[in-house]
């Protein structure tokens, strides 16, 4: 791997440390040549893919664009990997394939037009894609490939549907689907090659609950037509092996308390389970036979990712908020660790709970070591809307607390890991309801002595861009900065011009088109507000960004602009967010510096 272009000077800041200190991937590895693996790294001061070949330990850049590439895959016998080029962070592009050894770039499927990616699967046999693809005009669609052959299509519908997985000998491959409407709850379905349907399960069908599925993997045996699927049936994600020859279930009840996800052992054996319950996570190791639940130790915080290899070892990709990532084997000590500079540390998170409208709201709270209240605080809410923060390193977050600031993340109504019913609780009064519980745990924030009211800063990026921008409207006597990054700002203009998929999810949140339900459109667009906002606003935006794009942001900043409303706007040649080191790092001091000038001293 390259070394890092920026020396470990002393003068230069921790924060700035943080963003520069070369970080990598989980490494995927090759099924049938588990010695050839690809990660992502920032090496170069770009992310890009790279190729480890662990036998030899040489390693080499895979990728090289000016806006950095993370999505990459190898094939099954390890001789490609696959990579998808996009136009400058648009999301709108096609694969490309490149020799493992090193070599040109090719298309990987002449003959398929750009597209936005839903999904990938790669057969053992060298010669055969299931790709995925979505546009605005053709909605999705599902084409079969053969090295020297024409893509064949073999699955069309208006509604979202991704490519899960292709089974051991490649005849039958799994989809996950939203025909039903409901961007959020997917269904399932099995194809042949010829785009016959062999199974289906759909658990929205036959009850008043909105339940989702998921592909987790087909079992790596030849022969074997077990599916390992995500479920919600309880309330909460868990996994089942579904036979789709067989047309069983076996339902895997385990004693655990959070949601629960798992992928196959390489021999189909066991399953490495994934555990996830209040912004921590865990392992272990379920024996199907048995069904004994083994627990892998790992420390406190959060896995990100994890894989089992053949030799029964388990690689995951390991931080906390106090400890930088690494990439950890059960076998001891570091899997892989980039040259260069070194990440400082951080501080670690505190748990507060808050009784809020829709039940106990969890907030992940950092502070300056040693500081006592009231302290200028940065309400930082994360993207998704179904994701969650977790107790896991951000460089961000750190880079306010080195600045004095207490940092606090909501894990509000929408959020996942706290049951299905608090992911599904934000549909139709979408933004509302997040910042309800925002707004009670600022009232906790400010009562019990941590956070200055006077000096409050409302941030966030995507949807905690979003929000941010909603939250400066229906309370602008709450907060006294606000810093949206790739926001939603004006919603009718951004569900017009953004990307399929999320029209979809933004259907099923809102229960419509903007023509259909004109009236939730409006009451849950920031643009809506905009004459109430009282704080100074800051607003960056790639301009190639497909989720928030561009115009419905200079809408909003048109709306600032006619009132004299203090605001600044960083646009900068991306998508949804930059991948570009300086870039990132320019973006936060100007964020920092932002908030130094408009907050009291």
């Amino acid at each position: 791997m390259s070394e890092s272009s920026t020396p470990d000077t002393p003068d230069m800041p921790d924060w700035e440390k943080r963003f520069r200190a070369p970080r990598v991937s989980l490494p995927d590895w090759a099924d049938d040549a588990p010695d050839r693996s690809l990660f992502v790294s920032n090496a170069t001061g770009t992310y890009e893919l790279y190729a480890w070949d662990r036998a030899t330990g040489a390693q080499r850049q895979v990728t090289d664009r000016p806006n950095g590439t993370t999505d990459g895959v190898l094939t099954p016998d390890g001789a490609w990997i696959w990579w998808f080029d996009d136009k400058d962070g648009d999301e709108f592009g096609i694969w490309r394939r490149q020799p493992f050894t090193g070599g040109v770039d090719e298309p990987a499927v002449p003959g398929l037009d750009p597209s936005y990616p839903a999904g990938l699967a790669l057969a053992r046999d060298g010669r055969t894609a299931v790709v995925g693809r979505s546009t605005d005009e053709e909605g999705s669609t599902v084409h079969l490939a053969r090295t020297g052959e024409d893509p064949v299509e073999i699955y069309r519908h208006r509604e979202s549907a991704n490519v899960g997985d292709l089974s051991y000998d490649g005849s039958l491959i799994a989809l996950e689907h939203t025909e039903h409407g409901d961007a959020m709850h997917a269904a399932l379905r099995v194809l042949r090659p010829d785009g016959s349907t062999v199974a289906e399960l759909d658990d929205t069908k036959g009850g008043s609950e909105e339940l989702g599925l998921e592909v987790l993997g087909f079992a790596p045996v030849e022969g074997d037509t077990r599916l390992l699927i995500g479920h919600q049936r309880r309330g909460r994600w868990e996994p089942l092996v579904w036979d789709v020859a067989a047309g069983t279930e076996t339902d895997l009840v385990l004693d655990l308390p959070g949601d629960v996800g798992a992928e196959w052992y390489p021999d189909g054996s066991a399953l490495l389970v994934e555990h996830g319950f209040e912004a921590r996570s865990e392992l272990f190791r379920l024996d199907l036979a048995t069904h004994r639940l083994t627990r892998i130790p790992t420390p406190p915080g959060t896995v990100s990712g994890a894989t089992a290899r053949p030799d029964g070892s388990v690689e995951y990709l390991w931080s906390s908020a106090a400890e930088p990532p690494a990439v950890r084997s059960t076998t001891g000590g570091v899997v892989l660790a980039p040259p260069g500079l070194t990440c400082p540390p951080s501080v670690a998170v505190e748990d507060v709970w808050v009784e809020g409208p829709g039940g106990r709201i969890h907030a992940l709270v950092q502070k300056p070591a040693g500081a006592t209240g009231p302290l200028p605080t940065v309400f930082d809410l994360h993207g998704g809307p179904t994701w969650h923060d977790s107790d896991s390193f951000a460089a961000g977050p750190a880079a306010w607390v080195d600045h004095g600031y207490a940092v606090i993340r909501v894990n509000y109504r929408g959020s996942t890991g706290y049951g299905r019913a608090w992911t599904d609780a934000l549909k139709h009064r979408v933004g509302l309801i997040e910042l309800e519980d925002v707004a009670a745990v600022r009232e906790w924030a400010v009562s019990s002595g941590l956070a200055d009211p006077e000096r409050l800063v409302l941030t966030g990026a995507s949807w905690g861009g979003y929000l941010t921008l909603l939250g400066l409207g229906t309370q602008p006597e709450a907060w006294a900065v606000g810093i949206a990054v790739v926001p939603v700002a004006d919603y009718v203009t951004a569900y017009h011009d953004e990307m399929e998929a999320l029209k979809a999810m933004d259907r099923t949140l809102l229960g419509g088109t903007p023509e259909e339900v004109p009236e939730r459109f409006e009451a849950s667009s920031p643009l809506t507000y905009v004459d109430q906002v009282k704080a100074p606003v800051y607003l960056s935006a790639g301009v190639n960004d497909p989720r928030c794009p561009i115009r419905q942001v200079d809408n909003y900043v048109k709306r600032l602009q006619t009132r004299g409303a203090p605001h600044e706007v960083y646009r900068y040649d991306a998508g949804h967010g930059s991948l570009v080191v300086d870039e990132r790092i320019k973006q936060v001091r100007l964020e920092l510096e932002f908030a130094r000038r408009h907050l009291p001293a």
